[in-house]
């Protein structure tokens, strides 16, 4: 398919080592899409695959050139295989899933429904998950609370890949660190409309999961950097100036007290804890300004610069 060709759908594909599902991968998504007779392509992103994942995506690309395939330097991890996805994406609608085909492609066309209903963004719930309770499926509730409450958001499964994005929201979205499962809150900001649409899930056949519960930590730690972006993002001054004028504030009243007590009362102030109390709070407030201004300066630069990419493409196979 050419790229003057107008595309309906892109698929995102990231993967791992994943060669024992590249096959059925390819048959089923395929169909799927071939099924709701729209254009598409289909990008994967190899991301440093060390089994024969490459040699496998190389075949299919040289028989079905609406397949493309990315493939990094090193493993750059899942977020940075959506971010190259996202950007190299032409479709009008944009869809994520996984490679262990444990999501359904079958399910694409009722995501597709959802778009033409006017949403820009519509997430998959795996309603009846098939992953164990303990360490995949607890863990994911929990957070999933966490995450909506945080960011007001209210999805039930913000961890299923298989989403669907309107192409601009994609295009202006950044991705970095592991925040690709935070993409529906983060474009909230935008004045998105997000849906939810339960999708089927299946027992993985092929390979072996790359997540174990460890993940729910970093969901945690990732969870607090979506907080600020969200709330403080463009205006960090607001965050740290704050802290840093109320320790500031009650060290100075700390140090007025003092004073008095001194000059006024006469008493002798240099043994206090009260008085290390102060020039601590002063400090720590003139640090959190500062840091606050720093802030500032680092978010201009970031929107005036130039973008930089997280990852590195090693080659691209298309027309």
């Amino acid at each position: 398919m050419t790229p003057s060709i107008p595309l309906r759908i892109s698929v995102v594909v990231p993967l791992y080592n994943e060669e024992e599902s590249i096959d059925e991968l390819y048959r089923q998504l395929t169909q799927s899409l071939v099924d709701n007779g729209e254009p598409f392509e289909v990008i994967v992103i190899d991301d440093g695959s060390t089994d024969s994942s490459f040699e496998k995506l190389s075949h299919i690309h040289e028989q079905d050139k609406r397949w493309r395939i990315v493939r990094f330097r090193r493993n750059f991890g899942q977020t940075a295989g959506f971010a190259a996805g996202f950007d190299l994406a032409r479709g009008d609608v944009v869809f994520t899933i996984d490679a262990d085909l444990q999501n359904d492609p079958a399910d694409i066309p009722l995501l597709m429904a959802k778009v033409d209903e006017g949403y820009d963004i519509v997430s998959g719930w795996r309603v009846d998950r098939k992953d164990t309770f303990i360490s995949r499926r607890l863990p994911s509730i929990i957070a999933n609370r966490m995450i909506s409450r945080t960011t007001g958001v209210e999805l039930h499964d913000y961890g299923c890949s298989l989403k669907a994005y309107r192409n601009e929201v994609v295009k202006n979205t950044e991705l970095y660190g592991e925040l690709h499962r935070f993409v529906p809150a983060l474009a909230s900001g935008y004045g998105v409309r997000v849906a939810e649409v339960p999708v089927n899930h299946r027992s993985r056949e092929f390979g072996q999961s790359k997540y174990g519960i460890t993940r729910t930590f970093r969901v945690i730690l990732d969870l607090l950097t979506v907080n600020f972006l969200l709330g403080y993002g463009t205006r960090p001054i607001h965050v740290f100036g704050g802290i840093g004028l109320a320790s500031l504030g009650l060290g100075v009243l700390a140090g007025v007290y003092l004073t008095l007590v001194k000059f006024i009362g006469g008493q002798d102030i240099g043994d206090r804890p009260l008085l290390m109390l102060a020039v601590l709070l002063i400090l720590v407030g003139v640090q959190m300004i500062a840091m606050g201004l720093l802030g500032e300066m680092v978010m201009r630069t970031y929107y005036e610069s130039q973008d930089k990419a997280i990852y590195i493409v090693r080659e691209i196979l298309e027309d």
